[in-house]
């Protein structure tokens, strides 16, 4: 996807994605990584997700990366933070207590930038991107997070043929093969076509979500 396209969808607040409280898989699903106190995660293509909230909430450093300088500001304002902002090399940096998130370009982050990462919560980045970058999203992951990194992945997998992305479906089968040196164990698998008006609309037949924990 072009930079362009995701520019537009914040200006004209089409933010679907966007999830109006903390995803219930986080939740549920998180504490069994059994971080260290102050671990520091790492939140790709993060938006203005509650979940950096919830995450900070227990204790964690949590570094977020976003291509719109909008859902950045959104975040931090809706929320009454009032962060430090400086530039730092390819980012917009912006810090407020326990969260720090870049604005800027996912691929242009670096393992300086990503220094002290342990951990990686994945629920909106692998699934916005189309087939062709994918991979090239979880070569980059692997290049920049240490060996012994771990995390959390939701995706959604459905008939691409039914209806378009993003988000774009992601096959288990994908999800093995992508984040093979993760070794991808699912911990859980739903199907909620039943509460997602766009798909049902559209005549998917099933819409499922996966989570998967991830241990390098």
């Amino acid at each position: 996807m072009h930079a362009s396209f995701w520019h537009s969808r914040w200006q004209s607040n089409q933010i679907g994605f966007h999830q109006a409280q903390v995803n219930a898989y986080l939740q549920q699903q998180w504490p069994a990584l059994a971080l260290e106190s102050g671990a520091r995660v790492l939140v790709p293509l993060c938006g203005k997700s509650l979940d950096m909230l919830w995450l900070a909430g227990q204790g964690l450093q949590v570094l977020g990366v976003e291509l719109s300088g909008r859902a950045v500001e959104d975040f931090f304002a809706e929320h009454q933070l009032v962060p430090q902002v400086e530039q730092s090399g390819a980012f917009k940096v912006y810090r407020c207590d326990d969260i720090e998130i870049r604005c800027g370009d996912f691929f242009a982050l670096t393992a300086e930038d990503v220094k002290g990462c342990t951990a990686l919560y994945d629920r909106a980045a692998v699934i916005a991107l189309p087939v062709e970058m994918r991979k090239r999203y979880v070569e980059h992951l692997s290049a920049i997070l240490p060996l012994s990194a771990k995390g959390l992945l939701i995706t959604l997998d459905y008939d691409q043929s039914q209806i378009d992305g993003p988000p774009f479906a992601v096959t288990d089968g994908e999800v093995q093969r992508l984040f093979a040196d993760w070794h991808p164990q699912e911990q859980a698998v739903h199907d909620v076509l039943a509460d997602s008006p766009k798909f049902k609309q559209a005549g998917a037949s099933h819409l499922l979500e996966r989570v998967y924990r991830l241990q390098r």
